[in-house]
């Protein structure tokens, strides 16, 4: 891998501890409802506390005419992703990260079709263009953009991810994926199956 890479992540880790050092007491909580129940599901860092009054509960009705396996909604403007499970007896609300512009964001229907705890990366032949100095591999571990976990969707290198940079989370910050903190999507890999309806609005 290439030493540029490398040295990048180390100053945005150094950055990253500065901002959560500052952001300290300032943690907001992160809702979700499980069987009716509102409950503490996490934290989100003040990088993302503006965007804690665009979360809101959806039902699903108006998104997929059943919960067949499941289903998943993504909503790109409000930054947020919604789980149901197919019995209806969990509904979770998390976080996201969304791609950085509109020509990165893909939206419509698809579906898991592959689990992976820890996952290996390799950037897309666009990816490589625009940042030619990104090395062509990276295995599971702490410098893996796609974090713990990730679920494949049916779209060509499209992914719901784990991210080791947790300020990315509630922002503009992807290359076309939808980013959660690694203990929320370690939950979610593990509510949602292969098959699960994903739509992304």
């Amino acid at each position: 891998m290439s030493e540029s890479f490398f040295s990048k992540l180390s100053r945005r880790e150094f950055l990253g501890a500065g901002v959560a050092a500052a952001a300290g007491s300032m943690a907001v909580p992160v809702l979700a409802q499980n069987a009716g129940t509102t409950e503490v599901e996490g934290e989100i860092t003040e990088t993302t506390r503006h965007n804690i009054s665009s979360f809101r509960s959806l039902q699903w009705q108006p998104y997929f005419s059943n919960l067949r396996k499941g289903a998943i909604l993504v909503d790109v403007t409000s930054r947020v992703l919604h789980f149901w499970s197919e019995d209806q007896s969990i509904y979770k609300l998390y976080p996201t990260s969304v791609p950085l512009t509109e020509d990165l964001t893909r939206r419509g229907r698809t579906r898991i079709v592959r689990k992976v705890v820890g996952p290996s990366w390799r950037p897309t032949p666009a990816m490589k263009r625009r940042n030619p100095e990104w090395p062509d591999f990276v295995g599971p571990g702490p410098e893996n953009p796609l974090g713990t976990h990730a679920m494949y969707l049916s779209w060509r290198y499209y992914r719901i991810h784990g991210t080791n940079d947790t300020r990315k989370i509630g922002r503009r910050s992807s290359n076309g994926c939808i980013g959660l903190y690694n203990e929320q999507i370690e939950e979610l890999f593990g509510l949602a199956k292969v098959g699960t309806q994903v739509l992304i609005i």
